[in-house]
């Protein structure tokens, strides 16, 4: 499946780039509370894994932290880079399965709304990446979606993201993801849903 992950997922950005900013609106609250819940200490580096149009990225920059934002969709970064009036955050085009910084560079990382953008192979891949550039007892935050517990509101709920999220969205919903975080040595400590149980905020730590 992941052959054709690539050409495939860089055009769907490509035609969200221009309007994504305006749909992200409605999930503003959720990039200061990523913040707050990722909790790093003064002069850490932040990883934002496909950091899109920087919103997640600049949440963070703003508090004074120094980001790098890195993303495969140029589209995206240009529309990121355009906004961007911090010394204290860059943006890079780069892969996720192989980010271009040594082991333990990184104090905290943070992937948000991307996973389900992903077939699981990638997604693996960039999990393991990730915890290779977060130090040892480095916060790793992660967030996308969930259903809710009522059926009624599972069934609409999924079928409204399945209708404009892109195809390995099912995939993903359906996936255990808790299995996932202990194949990579990521131990859950706090989990907080938002958007009304539609996704939550999982903080993590490298346990590597």
């Amino acid at each position: 499946m992941s052959e054709d992950y690539y050409p495939y997922i860089k055009k769907f950005f490509g035609r969200w780039a221009s309007v994504y900013d305006v749909i992200d609106l409605f999930i503003s609250g959720i990039r200061e509370k990523v913040v707050e819940v990722t909790n790093p200490e003064s002069g850490s580096k932040i990883l934002d894994v496909c950091t899109g149009t920087g919103k997640q990225a600049f949440a963070f920059g703003k508090r004074g932290y120094d980001v790098l934002g890195i993303d495969l969709s140029e589209d995206m970064l240009n529309v990121a880079t355009k906004k961007n009036k911090y010394n204290n955050i860059k943006f890079k085009v780069a892969d996720a399965t192989d980010i271009p910084f040594e082991d333990n560079y990184f104090n905290a990382s943070c992937i948000s709304f991307a996973l389900h953008d992903m077939p699981i192979e990638i997604r693996e891949s960039v999990l393991a990446e990730v915890t290779r550039v977060t130090k040892p007892k480095g916060n790793i935050v992660i967030v996308d979606y969930i259903l809710p517990e009522n059926k009624i509101s599972r069934f609409l709920i999924y079928h409204f993201v399945r209708f404009y999220e892109s195809r390995y969205y099912p995939e993903f919903i359906e996936s255990d993801f808790k299995v996932l975080l202990g194949k990579y040595r990521i131990r859950k400590e706090i989990e907080i849903p938002v958007m009304f149980g539609c996704a939550k905020i999982l903080k993590g730590i490298n346990e590597k």
